[in-house]
């Protein structure tokens, strides 16, 4: 058996793809998908089948259409309970239907059925998304393709797969059943740099001399081996951009698709003296998926750790990092949860080395994923004073009751930031960009070959520094023209992160084409303003991205309403429902419906139907698990995690310890190191040949501190990212020592160590 998106024939075999055509329509931070895949029903009966797909968390469906032979049917939104009628009213006819629906569970997971496809028929099935573009930390913006559009295959007998990597079908080398092309258009207020792929590109093709319109293609022959990840850099990333959308000419003015939509763009710059700036307050609760998946490889190149070992070097990271005056606790969950203290202890030496004694016996032996129990159990805890409560949610899975889990954590926003990190491709999308948007944190997606480590310090980054606070957006437009918000307001906003506001523009002025917005908030107590103008008169020919992102955005904040009302809100779903099918947008409340008549003909023949299941995280091969099973392994929700029976490979060999973690493991809780064999190994020398170079009047343990740092500038500068804060942390505790010759002490460490480290670079 199988876990993998797409048909699967009466024999449980998956029924491979014609070909796939993508065609992307980019403007600045946001995107149109539009595909097309084809298939055919190789049965002798006529079939039915469920087809099951991933989409990102942030994407919306726009428009589904459905092609049989020659004649093409365009879906329609409709009330959900009404298309799922009108769908089985047309099958039991024996007239061709489809329909699409959001997953009641989970945003990010969508349902095709695709009924009553006659023998030997081909079909073909359109569907478009519009979705926001994920910015990652070297400002690029990231698109990837959903793994039902880029199917992933490998060669028979090679081992480059592993239990980690989605939805690998095995075929002789060179016949993968269908074909991938992928084209792009790319339009910006700001020059467009360059785009860069994981798979090869054509040339880039700029459209004008201005670049900021430009067109790139997948190059032929894309090999199905990895996932399709598109990479854009634009000029002046951190300026804040307005681009606004003209209306849809069909529909009513005053409508939100009758009306201009304007999108903002923040993206504000830190400066380098806020980014030296460090807090030593908060408490931090380090939030760790211990099911039985984590015991799967992180990736499947070659010295791949398994998940759980990975976390453990992250928590190891964590700890050592944490400032002095704060504090912590560790929480493990799987089908049941652990904290490491009954409540958040103060960090110290003692608790630090308490803490770690468990992370070395972390095991991932929890069974399922069930998140919803381990946080309210956190939230139920009463915050400290002064002591910022700060998240950090670890986890390879995904759960059944998403909408559940953001609600709970959304109701406790005001209380605490929320990061997220999902480890491979069955993080669900949903579950980790939800947590971290309604906690109002930042999420990181650890996938292919990713370390763990770099990432979650990067947020453990945001979480130190400053945030920007106070935001306040003002829209300045003429008399008789008025703006409307369709995003909620922005509450806090980190380094590196990036925020997209939606508003609707309504009325006209006589004479006056220009609107401004002054966008105002304050960094580090310092007042920052930024004030940029737009047109009220845009061009005509841009599509609807914004419009659908903008609808999207208001029927999310809806939906969560209806919810936190517990459905008793009245006017809320009915206002779903027609903003979505105003827009032709997907929501919790609606699905798209298709019904073809054939020649006014009914199929004939007995009905087959194919279920194919939502892809969790995707085995290479499970054995059927042995009856009882199942119970056994659900959690509350019936999420089974059948993990113990994944083919996960075992590493091959185990790796060496790393020396940069064997050095900070050896660090104090307040910063400094101790003159000892273990530090003497990782340097490479005797613990005599270490000794003897230490400048007379100087202390031992400052002695070990400096060498340690110029160990860490000589050698492990490309991992930086991970010692960072440590090394802060040791720099202040020698300057706490007020020791006179410390240049005396760093000369010398260059000399024993061979390395050329000035004492500024130090920070000392």
């Amino acid at each position: 058996m199988m876990n993998c998106c797409g048909l699967i024939t009466v024999k449980k075999e998956p029924v491979p793809l014609k070909s796939i055509a993508v065609e992307v329509s980019v403007q600045g931070h946001v995107a149109t998908v539009s595909s097309t895949l084809q298939y055919e029903n190789q049965e002798e009966s006529p079939l039915e089948a469920i087809f099951v797909f991933p989409l990102p968390g942030e994407a919306a469906v726009c428009r589904f259409s459905a092609k049989i032979g020659q004649t093409e049917v365009v879906a329609e939104v409709q009330e959900k309970q009404k298309a799922r009628d009108q769908y089985d009213d047309a099958l039991s006819s024996g007239q061709q239907a489809f329909l699409l629906e959001e997953s009641d569970e989970s945003s990010d997971v969508f349902k095709l059925s695709v009924g009553s496809l006659p023998p030997g028929e081909k079909a073909s099935v359109s569907l478009d998304y519009v979705t926001e573009l994920a910015v990652q930390a070297d400002d690029g913006l990231r698109l990837c393709l959903p793994a039902v559009l880029n199917p992933r295959y490998q060669p028979q007998g090679s081992d480059s797969g592993s239990a980690g990597s989605a939805l690998v079908s095995s075929v002789p080398a060179g016949s993968v059943p269908y074909s991938l092309s992928l084209s792009a258009r790319v339009s910006s207020p700001h020059p467009i740099s360059r785009v860069e792929s994981n798979c090869p590109l054509d040339t880039l093709n700029y459209l004008n001399t201005e670049k900021t319109q430009a067109t790139v293609s997948l190059a032929a022959g894309h090999q199905f081996d990895r996932d399709v990840e598109l990479l854009l850099y634009y000029q002046d990333t951190h300026q804040p951009t307005a681009i606004v959308e003209a209306a849809q000419t069909s529909a009513k003015p005053g409508s939100l698709m009758g009306d201009p939509v304007v999108m903002l763009s923040m993206y504000p710059e830190f400066p380098n003296d806020v980014m030296s700036s460090m807090t030593s307050h908060g408490e931090f609760l380090f939030v760790v998926d211990r099911s039985g998946s984590m015991s799967c490889l992180i990736h499947s190149g070659p010295g791949a750790q398994d998940r759980i070992g990975s976390a453990r070097d992250t928590l190891l990271l964590l700890l050592k990092s944490l400032p002095m005056g704060c504090y912590f606790n560790i929480i493990g969950f799987g089908s049941s949860y652990e904290s490491f203290f009954p409540k958040s202890v103060e960090y110290s030496q003692k608790t630090m080395d308490e803490a770690l004694q468990k992370v070395n016996g972390m095991r991932a032996d929890l069974g399922g994923t069930e998140i919803l129990q381990p946080l309210k159990h956190i939230y139920s805890q009463p915050c400290l004073s002064d002591q910022p409560r700060q998240l950090f949610l670890i986890t390879d899975g995904e759960v059944g009751n998403t909408k559940e889990v953001l609600d709970l954590v959304k109701t406790n926003a005001g209380s605490h930031r929320c990061f997220s990190f999902g480890i491979g491709e069955g993080a669900s999308s949903a579950l980790i960009s939800g947590v971290a948007k309604q906690g109002g944190g930042h999420a990181q997606f650890i996938t292919g070959q990713d370390r763990m480590q770099p990432k979650v310090m990067q947020s453990l980054r945001f979480a130190l520094h400053p945030a920007v606070v106070d935001i306040s957006v003002k829209w300045n437009v003429p008399k008789g023209v008025s703006v409307t918000p369709l995003s909620p307001p922005i509450r806090v906003h980190f380094q590196g992160q990036r925020a997209l506001l939606y508003a609707q523009v309504t009325g006209e002025s006589l004479g006056a084409t220009k609107g401004s917005v002054t966008v105002k908030y304050s960094l580090a107590k310092q007042p920052v303003e930024n004030q940029l103008s737009f047109s009220l008169k845009p061009a005509e020919d841009t599509g609807l991205t914004v419009h659908r992102l903008g609808a999207r955005t208001l029927i999310r904040s809806l939906e969560m309403e209806e919810r936190e009302g517990g459905g008793e809100k009245k006017g809320v779903k009915e206002k779903v429902v027609e903003l979505s099918v105003q827009s032709g947008v997907s929501s919790a409340f609606t699905a798209f419906i298709a019904v073809h008549k054939v020649d006014g003909e009914s199929v004939q023949g007995p009905m087959l139907r194919r279920q194919v299941p939502t892809p969790t995280i995707p085995p290479l091969s499970y054995e059927v698990p042995p009856q009882g099973a199942m119970a056994a392994d659900c959690g509350p929700f019936g999420m089974a995690d059948f993990s113990k029976y994944f083919d996960c490979p075992a590493p091959a060999s185990i790796p060496a310890k790393d020396p940069l973690l064997q050095l900070i493991s050896l660090q104090k809780a307040f910063g400094s190191w101790v003159l000892e064999a273990a530090l003497a190994e990782v340097l490479g020398k005797t613990e005599e040949e270490v000794a003897k170079p230490k400048p007379a009047p100087v202390d031992q343990e400052v002695w070990a501190t400096v060498l340690a740092l110029v160990w860490l500038y000589g050698f492990k500068m490309e991992a930086q990212e991970e010692w960072q804060f440590l090394a802060m942390k040791a720099v202040s505790w020698i300057q706490a020592q007020k020791v006179a010759s410390v240049s005396e002490c760093v000369q010398a460490g260059n000399t024993l160590l061979g390395c050329q480290v000035q004492k500024d670079t130090l920070g000392l």
